[in-house]
């Protein structure tokens, strides 16, 4: 077995170890929303191996292992908070998994935790070859991939900050829907902005060897978000809470890229 193969490998086996632990403390909790921690927080460790691990230019490991990090730590200490202010009470998301999987519970969401790990594994392929990539400066393509990063980073961290202000300005409305900053312009701004992230990684890793490979991760993402529990999931449960109202939102917001709306609002922030 050849250095990459050891490495990706190793990447698997952390990975494996890590949502195995996360999915005992859930089942202890009787909370699978952890889940969502769990993923967020998977990338920093093996950000930090491929780094450690890769034989390419040294700046460039620290650089990418450094901005992995601080993504990773800010989404899942963000949800951390989420997910601890709401316990015992369990994300919409999950509670709807559990009524599908009632028989087979703790077996049925342990297959649901690995398969975030395999998602992270593929959306690490960028890291792993960027880590890899042996010249002594930044190539174009890696510093227009670095900038694309810090436009979804920041993207990513304002619509969250737009979305929790905005939950404790309404919160005793349990109808309220936000349509101010960002969240006029997408009904998910953050998912838009987090699929960036991994178009600039693409982008970085593309001068590597091999590099080219690395497209599986911002598709593996765009699947995941567009097509399994980031919008459909959402929307189905945004409908059941809000029905009309947020059906008049789906008419006028874009689902993902940010765009004017289709027509003005009628002046409620939370309609």
């Amino acid at each position: 077995m050849n250095d990459s193969a050891l490495t990706l490998t190793a990447g698997a086996v952390l990975l494996s170890v890590w949502f195995v632990a996360a999915w005992r403390l859930a089942v202890r909790l009787d909370n699978y929303a952890l889940v969502d921690v769990a993923w967020a927080l998977a990338f920093a460790p093996v950000a930090t191996l491929y780094a450690a691990l890769g034989d390419g230019w040294g700046p460039r490991r620290l650089l990418i292992a450094a901005l992995v990090a601080a993504w990773s730590l800010r989404l899942g200490l963000y949800l951390w908070r989420r997910v601890a202010r709401h316990h015992p009470a369990e994300d919409a998301r999950y509670r709807v998994l559990r009524s599908h999987w009632q028989d087979r519970l703790a077996a049925n969401f342990l297959g649901f935790f690995l398969g975030q790990g395999l998602l992270v594994w593929l959306l690490m392929l960028p890291v792993f070859w960027i880590a890899r990539q042996p010249g002594a400066d930044f190539h174009p393509l890696e510093i227009a991939g670095f900038a694309l990063w810090f436009v979804g980073l920041a993207g990513e961290g304002l619509a969250d900050r737009q979305l929790a202000r905005f939950k404790v300005a309404h919160r005793d409305d349990p109808q309220a829907l936000c349509q101010e900053g960002l969240w006029a312009w997408s009904r998910h701004p953050n998912y838009f902005f987090q699929s960036l992230l991994w178009w600039g990684l693409f982008l970085a890793a593309l001068p590597a060897p091999g590099g080219w490979s690395a497209i599986l991760a911002p598709l593996a993402m765009l699947w995941f978000l567009i097509k399994f529990t980031g919008i459909p999931l959402t929307e189905a449960l945004a409908l059941e809470k809000r029905g009309d109202r947020y059906r008049d939102y789906q008419r006028n917001v874009s689902a993902f890229i940010p765009w004017p709306r289709t027509s003005p609002r009628d002046g409620k922030t939370n309609a």
